[in-house]
């Protein structure tokens, strides 16, 4: 093929859009580096799910599949949203040299041509970098699965052809779609348009003021409204808590942005102190066309906010469960006195090797004092109508064979054994205890993991500790076994004994169709198991989403902002001829720099740390507590938000202050 004017091969075409792509990736390094990064977390995340050593690890594991699939979907349309952004402003950015190449010569469709070989290029160049980092990056997503798990991990460099694949189709899906757009443009628009397209007029978004500050108004209360009924929890109020949040972030920033100027017209002292005007001019001329993009950006911070801050709850949440009721080896209550434990009883001693085991009553009290009490002044759920009591040389036993030190206790005393939430306010709790006439005396509260967690446990998130004679004559509210095995409870055997469990329902219910109680049965093995499964099937598609949200904002962030290297750097050449110190100046950019990556970022916060901290509380109370509570959650999610997005900042500032500012 030959250029019509020129006698140009396209091998030479082909070698300029190689040329512009080398240059296209030096100038857009952030956007490169980010695509390279989702590259290599989509193919981390195909690995996993293709992995056959993950799938045999739990059977709960299959549903991983689905939810990382589910994830990743999500995923390619961010990432293909980001690819059409970017696109598109470089095409803004460069329309005068693609005008150039057509005034000179070349076909409307050759210059589309090219733009898209280009695009394609860097795309295929983070493609391969992203597989080679991403079978790094799988190498530590596996070491955390197994390590969830309990398993040993060996370090193993694989390459999962079926993850290559998944991931080369995301990625066509990715640039092909989002390059068909572009190319349809440059392809349709004349000389005239492409040479000027980058010198439109920058307007405000609203020109009214009455109209920005109705907009303004209206958009901050639906925001309060919107995200109180987000934390609702129910679908109907969550769904129009969520539209209002949307119309709070866009109203916001669209009006904000148009009221920047209308507000320094009525406080003219404000514009001239300091730096403000050289700072708030300049971002003033961008944010007037930036408000959908910034409330876009906005939007996908307090998705990262929510996302990281529900992952972090939801790993807290089903450790904190499984540490609690993985106390025991192996554990099996019934509230059935008849027939007692003796079915479950039969298959232990036939299949599973026990080191050491206990049988022991959990007993009514006489009233409900401590119970009544805790209802009255903690958010406590009530299990049971009255205080539960347990014998103190069963107590002592259940200390011993779970490794706890001993503990004694004298005549005319008892203790408390709680989860640690409930501590302090057991200790204002009345000392004294009446059991049959007789008055004990507290002797302590003792918080160790205990299995106090659920139905037909070692009480209800605490338990009375009294004397055996004290306990003698009053009846027995559920039967326990406990064991230390020597070797974990397999699947097989916690299956077998569950069919039991079963089995034992089914007739109890054919002889009182009132009674439909389910035995309680936990084995530690399985407990922990279940609990990396499901943060395995939960979490990691959380933090996967989150992850990719987090560099897709921080991008357009940058990319935005250094776009603008040229335009400061005539601005600050300028202001140096005019007397401005170099320390000045850094200031004003640094002052710019605060501010532009603040606001998207204050709206967020706003929404997502209220969110987070009250889907915290929402669960039932003694699970997220210490290092599980919801201000660490809070914390932990704040920590690694900004983490993350102060990399984005440091990058965009050094290379902005290092191109813009004179020496």
């Amino acid at each position: 093929m030959y250029w019509p004017r020129w006698g140009v091969t396209s091998v030479t075409l082909f070698k300029l859009s190689l040329r512009n792509a080398k240059r296209q990736a030096r100038d857009y390094l952030v956007y490169f580096v980010t695509i390279v990064l989702a590259a290599a977390l989509i193919y981390a995340f195909n690995g996993i799910v293709f992995s056959r050593e993950i799938q045999e690890l739990s059977a709960l594991v299959e549903n991983l599949t689905f939810m990382i699939a589910t994830a990743s979907i999500v995923v390619v349309c961010i990432i293909g949203w980001l690819v059409s952004y970017t696109t598109r402003f470089m095409l803004t950015r460069r329309s005068r040299e693609l005008g150039t190449y057509i005034l000179i010569g070349l076909e409307n469709k050759q210059v589309a041509r090219m733009f898209f070989v280009e695009n394609l290029v860097v795309g295929g160049c983070a493609l391969v970098l992203g597989l080679l980092a991403g079978s790094l990056l799988y190498q530590a997503l596996r070491a955390v699965v197994l390590t969830l798990f309990g398993t040993a991990y060996r370090f193993a460099l694989t390459f999962s052809p079926k993850a290559v694949a998944l991931t080369l189709v995301y990625f066509l899906l990715i640039y092909l779609l989002a390059q068909r757009k572009s190319r349809k443009r440059i392809r349709r628009m004349k000389i005239y348009d492409l040479i000027y397209f980058e010198r439109r007029n920058e307007t405000a978004a609203i020109q009214s003021s009455r109209k920005r500050q109705i907009l303004f108004t209206v958009s901050l209360i639906l925001g309060m409204v919107g995200t109180v009924l987000f934390m609702g929890g129910e679908l109907l109020s969550g769904t129009i808590g969520f539209l209002c949040i949307l119309f709070f972030l866009y109203g916001f920033f669209l009006s904000f942005a148009s009221g920047v100027p209308a507000f320094f017209e009525k406080h003219a002292a404000a514009k001239y102190r300091g730096q403000t005007l050289l700072v708030f001019r300049t971002l003033t001329a961008k944010l007037s066309t930036m408000g959908v993009v910034m409330a876009t950006v906005s939007l996908l911070f307090t998705g990262v906010l929510v996302a990281q801050g529900t992952g972090t709850t939801f790993s807290n949440l089903f450790r904190g469960r499984a540490a609690e009721n993985a106390c025991f080896d192996l554990f099996v209550s019934t509230t059935e006195q008849a027939r007692g434990l003796e079915e479950y009883l039969d298959y232990v001693e036939e299949q599973i090797p026990v080191e050491e085991e206990l049988e022991y009553s959990v007993y009514w009290g006489e009233d409900k004092q401590f119970t009544q009490y805790l209802q009255d002044n903690v958010l406590y759920i009530r299990y049971y109508q009255k205080d539960l009591l347990l014998r103190y040389s069963d107590y002592a036993a259940l200390r011993s064979l779970l490794g706890y030190p001993p503990v004694e206790l004298g005549r005319g005393e008892y203790l408390i054994h709680a989860m640690p939430y409930l501590e302090k306010d057991l200790e204002r709790c009345p000392s004294t205890l009446t059991l049959g006439g007789a008055a004990l005396e507290r002797r302590g509260i003792y918080t160790e993991q205990f299995n106090q967690y659920g139905w037909d446990a070692n009480g209800a998130n605490f338990i009375l500790v009294v004397p055996d004679a004290a306990a003698q004559g009053y009846p027995a509210r559920h039967r326990v076994y406990v064991a230390k095995t020597a070797e974990p409870v397999t699947q097989a055997d916690f299956d077998r004994l569950t069919d039991i469990r079963i089995q034992r329902m089914e007739t109890r219910t054919e002889e009182n169709e009132l009674d439909r109680d389910y035995d309680s049965l936990h084995a530690k093995a399985i407990e922990e198991e279940n609990a990396a499964a499901t943060i395995t099937m939960t979490v990691f598609p959380l933090y996967y989403l989150a992850i990719i949200l987090i560099m897709t904002a921080a991008t357009i962030l940058t990319i935005q902002q250094l776009s603008e290297s040229a335009h400061y750097q005539r601005q600050f050449a300028l202001l140096r001829k005019l007397g401005m110190e170099r320390r000045e100046m850094e200031g004003a950019l640094g002052r710019q720099f605060a501010i532009f990556y603040a606001m998207p970022v204050l709206p967020a916060l706003l929404i997502s740390i209220p969110t987070v901290w009250h889907f915290g509380w929402l669960v039932e109370p003694g699970i997220l507590e210490g290092r599980f509570a919801p201000p660490v959650i809070v914390a932990l999610t704040l920590a690694l938000f900004f983490l993350v997005y102060g990399i984005y900042i440091l990058m965009a500032y050094t290379s902005m202050r290092r191109n813009v500012l004179p020496d």
